[in-house]
């Protein structure tokens, strides 16, 4: 946590805070409006991701300028398609090319805005994306992670084509797609799968671990089975956890609307946990992917979100007497963060 506080936030701040600048020079009105919002509305995403960086302090700024660069052109590209003017597939899979892009090394020859109405970004996706080749070009061991890189960042990319379209294609396409790939994760389902693609914290830490002098085939293929579906997969369900209204009544596909009842939400989210902990005793640093699990936890449900939805609210308080007291830290840590009251409370008896 002193890492963080001390050596990582203000340095993601800062870079962050570059980025806004260069969206705020944007020709196109609603194009500058959304890459202003993205910025202004999901920087903690940032924040998050740049955890990795505190694992290797010696490399904390290229990582930092990595990772802050691919997660803005992710949220940025959330909000054009979120908001999208020109709602067909094949707009919302060009746009998302630049993520390909930017994990592959090279531009390919397409135009990012061709499908889209508005398309006068004066340069700034390509300028993240050059970002990203910037930094990758420099990490000593990329070339052993590119291919599990772009694989995740490529079910990332599908899965915001699936979700973005008109409403009553969304359920049918991802459960073809979930068909297609359920072998990556026989045992999840079609929502949970769906939600594991939709993290970058697989790839945040491949980046990590591409930035040490040397590393092994074994330990990736271990961090790929851990990551990806487990600790991606309960990234975001606790992320649509706590949006579960705000989607509802938004009229926004949500993963966690999926499962029968209150129960089966804390029962999947507790077996995903127990799984996810469960593979990270392969690595050698497994604490610190504990940490992760343990913060993730502690992160999203101390939101105030959690404590204005009363079914929400039941589900966080189970989920926390069930969990590890760096869980209960982390919940405390992430509420005084905030500026918020702690207040852990025990779940109902008759749970």
């Amino acid at each position: 946590m002193y890492r963080l506080y001390r050596h990582i936030f203000p340095a993601v701040r800062a870079e962050v805070e570059r980025w806004r600048e260069r969206a705020g020079q944007i020709p196109d009105p609603e194009l500058r409006k959304q890459a202003l919002d993205s910025i202004e509305n999901k920087r903690f995403h940032c924040e998050g991701g740049s955890v990795y960086a505190a694992a290797h302090l010696a490399w904390k700024e290229p990582l930092i300028r990595l990772i802050v660069a691919y997660q803005t052109i992710s949220d940025y590209l959330d909000n054009l398609c979120d908001r999208s003017t020109s709602l067909g597939a094949n707009n919302f899979a060009r746009l998302h090319q630049a993520m390909l892009d930017a994990v592959s090394g090279r531009f390919s020859s397409v135009d990012y805005y061709e499908f889209n109405r508005e398309k006068d970004d004066g340069g700034y996706l390509r300028a993240l994306v050059a970002a990203c080749h910037a930094e990758i070009e420099h990490l000593p061991n990329y070339a052993l992670v590119r291919d599990d890189v772009y694989e995740l960042a490529s079910l990332y990319c599908n899965l915001q084509v699936h979700k973005h379209v008109v409403q009553e294609e969304r359920e049918g396409r991802l459960l073809n797609w979930w068909q297609e790939h359920r072998g990556k994760a026989p045992d999840l389902k079609w929502n949970e799968f769906a939600a594991a693609t939709g993290s970058t914290l697989g790839v945040f830490h491949l980046f990590q671990i591409a930035s040490y002098p040397e590393v092994s085939a074994s330990r990736i293929a271990f961090i790929k089975k851990a990551y990806f579906p487990w600790v991606c997969s309960l990234h975001i369900l606790l992320d649509y956890l706590i949006d579960l209204e705000e989607d509802e009544i938004g009229g926004d596909l949500n993963f966690i609307a999926y499962y029968q009842n209150e129960r089966e939400i804390y029962e999947r989210i507790h077996y995903i946990v127990g799984e996810a902990k469960k593979n990270i005793q392969a690595l050698p640093d497994r604490k610190f992917h504990n940490m992760i699990v343990d913060g993730l936890l502690g992160l999203y449900l101390s939101d105030g979100k959690v404590q204005r939805q009363p079914m929400v609210r039941r589900v966080a308080r189970w989920i926390l007497r069930s969990s590890s007291l760096p869980t209960r830290f982390f919940f405390l840590n992430s509420r005084g963060y905030r500026g918020g009251k702690a207040v852990l409370q025990a779940p109902p008896s008759g749970k």
